[in-house]
């Protein structure tokens, strides 16, 4: 089959994507990672597009996709309804530049979110078979749903400068509503 008539679909940050049968799906990665996950036997595959490790705010964002854990249960159970079998599910994943301009004590975020993605696939018995982590550029992945062949290009600095505007954005985003949330009210419970 030609890859002209193999519709094409881009994942952005907090998406994800199932299908059964051959698609491209691409997304463009700083920091962030990217699960390309699959069952051969039943023709199953997907691709998300994680944007951090912690637990979803859904009082202010309603992409709750853009972080590790949901990412991934939400996109294993999108293949599962589509034929996927959990344990048949094996994984390529990329992503986790140091591309972030910013002062960091400890990880940087790129090393987050492959520790997590990591320490995830291990957890679930999902086997690795090939990945692309880390070093300082952005990647575009073009993940092949029928071959589940992923071919990464390494981008030039004019591309890797709009992803990481577009990531730092966002991540103000995420700072600037936690630091205008109010404090709750805390009841304690006696024993």
């Amino acid at each position: 089959m030609s890859n002209l008539n193999i519709p094409r679909i881009h994942v952005n940050i907090g998406q994800l994507h199932a299908c059964r049968g051959p698609a491209i799906l691409n997304t463009l990665l700083g920091s962030c990672v990217s699960a390309c996950l699959f069952d051969k036997e039943a023709g199953v595959a997907g691709m998300n597009h994680i944007l951090l490790v912690h637990n979803a705010d859904m009082h202010h964002f309603d992409a709750s996709t853009r972080y590790g854990i949901h990412a991934m249960e939400v996109l294993i159970n999108d293949m599962m309804k589509l034929g996927a079998r959990r344990n048949r599910l094996q994984a390529k994943a990329f992503g986790g530049g140091n591309v972030l301009e910013i002062a960091n004590v400890g990880l940087t975020p790129g090393q987050r979110n492959v520790e997590f993605l990591l320490n995830f696939l291990h957890m679930e018995n999902i086997p690795l078979l090939a990945y692309d982590f880390g070093g300082p550029w952005t990647r575009v992945i073009n993940f092949h749903t029928d071959t589940y062949e992923v071919f990464v290009k390494k981008t030039q600095k004019k591309l890797r400068d709009e992803t990481l505007t577009e990531e730092k954005k966002f991540c103000q985003e995420v700072e600037q509503s936690v630091d205008h949330e109010e404090g709750g009210e805390i009841t304690l419970f006696d024993d």
